[in-house]
C-alpha cells in the first residue's frame, strides 16, 4: 500500500502541462469576447452598460453552472465533459464572426458560457489528480494556461480584430479544433486514472488537508472570506481588463492599439505571478501567498488613476504581478476547507471569480454611461480595500504534503 501511496504522490508533468494547455485555449476562445469591445463600440454603436451586459452574461452563465458541473463531477465524473466544453465555446465563436445583432451576440457568449463551466471544474480536478505532492505548482500551471488565453485578449483586438475585423476571430478556431482533440486525448487518460484509483482504493490519500483541523462554523467563515477576497479580486480585474483601455484612450489620448499593449503588459505579468503563486504556497503557505497579493499591490491600485502616462505601466506590472499571484492558491486554500469536494469547491471559486466579474462587468458599465470613465475609475481604486479580510482566514500549516 505504501508503494502505491508513493507512487500517487509522484507528480505527473505531461497531463498538467497538457490541461494548462488546453486551458489556455479554452480561455483564448473566452477572451475573444472583451477583445471585440472597442469593435462593438465602433462598429456596431455599443453603449458601455451593453457591452457590460456582455460580460454580465458571459460571466454568469459559466459562474453559475460551474459549482453545479462540480458538484455532479464529485458525485460522479465526467471525463470527457472537457471536450464537450470546448465544442460548445467553439460554437460561440463561430456565431460571433459573422454577427451583427446585439442578441445574436447574447446567444453566442451564452455557448461560451457554457463551455467555460463545463471546462473548468473538470479541468482543476484532472490538475488536482496529476500533482501529486506538488498541487500549488500543478494548479499553478492549470491557471497560467487560463491566464495566459485571457492576456492575449488586447493582443487579439490589437493586432487580429482591428486589423480583420470580427471575422478575424476565425483564426482562433484552428486553435480550438487542436484543443480538442487534446482534451479527448486527456479524457482517456481521466478515465484510466478513475480506474486505477477505484482499484487501489487511494481515494483517502487525495483528501490531506494543510489546514488544521477546523468546526464547520470556522470552514463557512473562511469560505466567506475567500469569496470577499475573489470578489474585490475580480471585480477589480474585470475593470481592469474590460474599461481601463477606454480610460487610457480618453484620459491620455491613447489609440486602441497602445492603449491594449498596456493591457496586455497588465495581463501578462498576471500570468507570471499565477504561476510562481502556486509553488511558492507550496513552500511558504497558502495563506501567506494570498497576504502577499493584499499587502504590496493594495496603494498602488488606490493611485493608480492619478499617475501620469509614464508611470501606468510600472503600476500595472506591479499590481498585475501581485494582485494575481494569489489566483491558484485561494483555489487550492478552497479545496483544502472542504477536501472532499475537489470539484465542488474548484466550481464556486472559479465561479464565483466569473460571477463577481460579470456583476462587475455590468456595474462598471453602467457608472460609465453615468458618471463618466474617469471618476469610475477613481471609485473602483477602492475595491482592492476589502482584500484585507484575507488577514482574518485561518493558517495553513507550511509543509510537504505526503
Amino acid at each position: 500500500m505504501s508503494s502505491l501511496n508513493d507512487r500517487h504522490n509522484i507528480p505527473i508533468y505531461p497531463i498538467m502541462i497538457a490541461i494548462g494547455i488546453g486551458h489556455l485555449i479554452n480561455d483564448t476562445m473566452q477572451s475573444v469576447v472583451p477583445a471585440m469591445f472597442p469593435i462593438f463600440s465602433r462598429d456596431l454603436g455599443l453603449t458601455f452598460t451593453q457591452l457590460g451586459v456582455i460580460t454580465f452574461v458571459l460571466n454568469m452563465v459559466a459562474s453559475s453552472l460551474q459549482p453545479v458541473v462540480g458538484f455532479l463531477s464529485d458525485k460522479k465524473p465526467m471525463p470527457y465533459a472537457l471536450p464537450i466544453g470546448m465544442i460548445s465555446s467553439f460554437i460561440g465563436i463561430l456565431i460571433l464572426i459573422f454577427v451583427k445583432q446585439y442578441w445574436i451576440i447574447i446567444i453566442a457568449v451564452i455557448f461560451l458560457g457554457f463551455g467555460s463551466a463545463i471546462f473548468h471544474p473538470e479541468g482543476s480536478k484532472v490538475s488536482f489528480m496529476s500533482a501529486g505532492n506538488k498541487r500549488g505548482l500543478s494548479q499553478s500551471i492549470y491557471q497560467v494556461g487560463g491566464n495566459s488565453g485571457q492576456a492575449l485578449a488586447p493582443l487579439i483586438s490589437a493586432f487580429i480584430l482591428g486589423v480583420l475585423g470580427q471575422r478575424g476571430a476565425a483564426i482562433v478556431l484552428l486553435f480550438t479544433a487542436v484543443g480538442i482533440a487534446l482534451l479527448f486525448k486527456i479524457s482517456r487518460w481521466y478515465v484510466r486514472q478513475l480506474e486505477a484509483e477505484k482499484t487501489s482504493k487511494k481515494n483517502k490519500k487525495l483528501l490531506v488537508s494543510s489546514l488544521p483541523a477546523l468546526t464547520k462554523k470556522q470552514v463557512v467563515i473562511a469560505i466567506a472570506l475567500l469569496f470577499i477576497v475573489i470578489f474585490a479580486r475580480s471585480f477589480y480585474t474585470t475593470n481592469i481588463t474590460n474599461f481601463y483601455v477606454f480610460y487610457l484612450m480618453d484620459h491620455y489620448d491613447l489609440t486602441i492599439q497602445s492603449g491594449q499593449i498596456l493591457i496586455f503588459i497588465f495581463l501578462a505579468v498576471g500570468v507570471v505571478g499565477t504561476f510562481f503563486g502556486g509553488s511558492l504556497s507550496d513552500r511558504i503557505g497558502r495563506k501567506n501567498v494570498i497576504l502577499l497579493s493584499v499587502v504590496v499591490p493594495m496603494p498602488f491600485c488606490l493611485v493608480l488613476p492619478y499617475v501620469p502616462l509614464w508611470l501606468v505601466p510600472v503600476f500595472l506590472i506591479i499590481i498585475g504581478t501581485l494582485i494575481m499571484i494569489s489566483f491558484s492558491v485561494t483555489v487550492i486554500y478552497a479545496q483544502e476547507l472542504v477536501p472532499t469536494k475537489i470539484g465542488t469547491m474548484a466550481g464556486l471559486t472559479t465561479g464565483f471569480a466569473f460571477g463577481m466579474g460579470a456583476v462587475g462587468g455590468v456595474v462598471i458599465g453602467v457608472l460609465i454611461d453615468i458618471i463618466g470613465i474617469a471618476f469610475t475609475m477613481q471609485i473602483v481604486s477602492i475595491i482592492p480595500l476589502l482584500l484585507t479580510v484575507s488577514f482574518f482566514l485561518p493558517k495553513d500549516k507550511v509543509e510537504k504534503l505526503a
